[in-house]
């Protein structure tokens, strides 16, 4: 249920169009919806401004794709996510949710319903290596899905450095900066030294045997140099977008308030 929802049922029960029983009905499933397996957070889109989200790992298919069909029932517009889903996943879902989509790259599972915003402000997404494209994948579609307009820069790690310079102007227009890189991870530590503007950092588990799956990346950029970076955890492309697209809406609406008030 999100606040775009809750507003038009309460402006439809001050103007009579709709009753208090049918406004009660609409709202019996609020704030949580108990499955038995899960309970879902129906209050969550209101109170963060984002849907709960279904973590796939540890969940049979039938149990997804239950909670996302509980779940698209509960307000229209609708935006549904899940992350780190896979095919045999998919083929139960997508039964249940006709209209959604699949990206098997990133494993992450799509729905919407009614019109989808138009994208605001700015998000730069940085991969060191096209080794690296999936967990960059994640963090765009979340970022996208918080409604955030995404511009994508891969394949410019510091084993070709004169890449990354070749974009600088436009990394310098972003509102934030996701660098995602495994092997050593010394993308996020360049970039946040040639740009102005705070830079998560992804660490991925891409890399040879002394890489340890991610740790090495992840101690690079936990003790990088270069100010202004914050780190997720390994392969978390899902956080890196999240905690992106609130940046950068916060920004959004700041310069907002700040036009009306001139």
């Amino acid at each position: 249920m999100d606040r775009t929802y809750l507003r038009e049922l309460l402006e439809s029960l001050r103007s009579g169009d709709t009753d208090v029983e049918d406004a009660m009905d609409k709202l019996r499933d609020f704030p949580t919806q108990n499955l038995d397996y899960a309970r879902i957070d129906n209050h969550r889109p209101l109170r963060c401004g984002f849907p709960e989200v279904v973590y796939c790992p540890g969940k049979s298919a039938d149990e997804i794709a239950s909670i996302l069909s509980r779940m698209a029932e509960g307000s229209d517009p609708a935006l549904l996510m899940a992350t780190r889903a896979d095919q045999s996943i998919w083929e139960i879902v997508q039964k249940q949710l006709p209209e959604a989509t699949f990206h098997p790259r990133s494993g992450v599972i799509l729905f919407r319903r009614g019109p989808e915003p138009t994208p605001v402000g700015e998000i730069a997404m940085i991969s060191a290596g096209t080794a690296d494209r999936s967990v960059l994948e994640e963090a765009i579609l979340t970022a996208r899905a918080g409604g955030a307009n995404v511009v994508e820069y891969s394949d410019v790690g510091v084993a070709g450095v004169h890449r990354l310079f070749a974009v600088l102007p436009q990394l310098r227009r972003a509102k934030v900066l996701v660098v995602v890189a495994g092997m050593e991870g010394a993308l996020p530590s360049l970039v946040a030294g040639l740009v102005d503007r705070p830079v998560i950092a992804v660490p991925t588990s891409v890399g040879y045997g002394a890489h340890f799956q991610g740790l090495a990346p992840l101690l690079s950029m936990l003790t990088a140099c270069a100010p202004g970076i914050s780190v997720v955890n390994i392969d978390n492309g899902f956080a890196a977008g999240y905690q992106a697209a609130l940046i950068n809406r916060l920004t959004c609406t700041e310069e907002s308030t700040e036009h009306v008030d001139q």
